[in-house]
């Protein structure tokens, strides 16, 4: 049997569920391409859902017909600058369903309905694939510095408007 799904709006009453998501999410998926010492120390500070982000109006959650939060995404941006892919999600347990496709549909339609030319998107290394699949092109490999001492290696990426 399967789950029906609703893509919706995420507000800040979402906030523990978000949190939760993420925790589920990125220590059982990205195990397999960091180290252990990444995943005790940079993990935890990733895990954590944005309350301004999630007040934003740009994040979007997918949720099943029970009220359980199994994805997450969206965006942020201003200027003229590229926008950014922010804090895109999981549940590890509905992998392969098309739930961060359909996310990333509606971040990049948001995206290009407010005029960006590009996107922007500090990748892991597990989702460079996910990426490339929508048309982002890998720019080069970074560290995105989380606390004194404290760097998770990421993966630059680039989508231009189409």
């Amino acid at each position: 049997m399967t789950e029906a799904l609703t893509l919706r709006h995420a507000t800040l009453a979402d906030l523990a569920a978000v949190d939760d998501l993420l925790g589920r999410s990125f220590p059982r998926i990205l195990s397999r391409d960091y180290p252990p010492s990444i995943m005790v120390m940079a993990i935890p500070l990733l895990s954590r859902a944005r309350p301004e982000l999630l007040a934003s109006g740009r994040y979007h959650l997918a949720v099943t017909d029970q009220g359980r939060v199994v994805g997450a995404g969206g965006w942020s941006g201003r200027g003229q600058g590229p926008a950014q892919v922010r804090h895109v999600a999981t549940d590890p347990s509905h992998l392969r369903r098309g739930i961060g496709r359909a996310l990333m549909g509606r971040v990049l339609a948001e995206v290009a309905a407010a005029g960006f030319a590009a996107m922007d998107c500090l990748s892991t290394r597990t989702a460079v694939p996910f990426y490339e699949s929508l048309g982002f092109e890998v720019l080069g490999r970074v560290e995105i510095g989380l606390a004194p001492g404290i760097v998770f290696p990421a993966v630059r990426m680039l989508r231009r408007a189409r």
